[in-house]
């Protein structure tokens, strides 16, 4: 798990797990945005190297996330075939649906 504070500013988690068919799952936590994006890519990165098909990212931990957040999932997405938004809070899902990306970044309730 990659977990960043940086002198008071935001702390944001990501833990890597598989699931039983061994699709990866990011479980984000606490809040992402430019303070912390780049140490939160450090713990994903690992998983796009292998090259999976699809990612998971379990959201239901995650307070927030900014446009950051939003650059870094649509990195993972550049990478994969499909990104799946496991249990996105209502204000992440007005994020992604706002910004027209709901088609790249599939939410999943």
């Amino acid at each position: 798990m990659e977990e960043v504070d940086t002198a008071g500013e935001s702390i944001g988690s990501a833990t890597v797990s598989h699931d039983a068919t061994g699709v990866p799952v990011i479980k984000l936590s606490g809040e992402i945005d430019m303070s912390n994006v780049d140490s939160l890519r450090g713990a994903i990165d690992p998983v796009l190297d292998v090259g999976p098909a699809r990612v998971d990212f379990d959201l239901s931990a995650l307070e927030f996330m900014d446009s950051s957040g939003i650059a870094l999932l649509l990195r993972v997405a550049a990478k994969t075939q499909t990104v799946r938004l496991l249990q996105p809070s209502p204000l992440v899902r007005r994020l992604v649906e706002a910004t027209g990306l709901s088609d790249v970044l599939q939410i999943v309730s």
